[in-house]
């Protein structure tokens, strides 16, 4: 009973967030970027104890904490740079999976070259989704609103 109405819950929420899109980019921007922010001060903290075992260490650490609390601030005061992230990460990722798609085409090991078909064409669908989001922050909502919806028709006909 408790899953289907988290179920429901989550239907209702994604179709609220696809209607307005901002409801589901705004609260995802700053709940990442408390996580964010988190993590630097972690990151900065840590730096800062590792510097007498190893100072490289503790450096490399100290920079990361200083980009990680910088971004989430930057989250939590400003969503269109969470977008902007997002984009580059979705367009990162989406290269990556067409060079392993045209490295699994190409590959003479393993099962048929038409295996490399599939991340290729899901690369380039990340491409695209990544500029789109790029381009318009509100589609970046819309996909916050569509994975909430599917989600919750997924948890809505799953068996226990």
């Amino acid at each position: 009973m408790q899953k289907m109405g988290s179920a429901i819950v989550l239907i209702i929420l994604g179709l609220i967030v696809l209607a307005f899109p901002l409801l589901g980019l705004v609260p995802a921007a700053v709940l990442t970027g408390f996580l964010v922010l988190i993590l630097g001060l972690g990151l900065l903290f840590g730096g800062i104890a590792e510097m007498g075992e190893s100072a490289g260490l503790g450096i490399l650490e100290i920079i990361l904490g200083i980009i990680a609390f910088v971004l989430g601030i930057g989250f939590i005061f400003n969503p269109a740079l969470f977008s902007f992230v997002a984009a580059w990460i979705v367009i990162i990722v989406g290269l990556f999976l067409i060079i392993v798609g045209l490295i699994q085409m190409i590959s003479k090991s393993g099962g048929s070259r038409w295996a490399g078909l599939v991340p290729l064409i899901i690369g380039i669908l990340y491409i695209i989704l990544g500029y789109l989001v790029k381009t318009d922050p509100l589609v970046l909502g819309i996909l916050i609103g569509l994975w909430l919806l599917i989600m919750g028709i997924m948890m809505l006909f799953q068996r226990d």
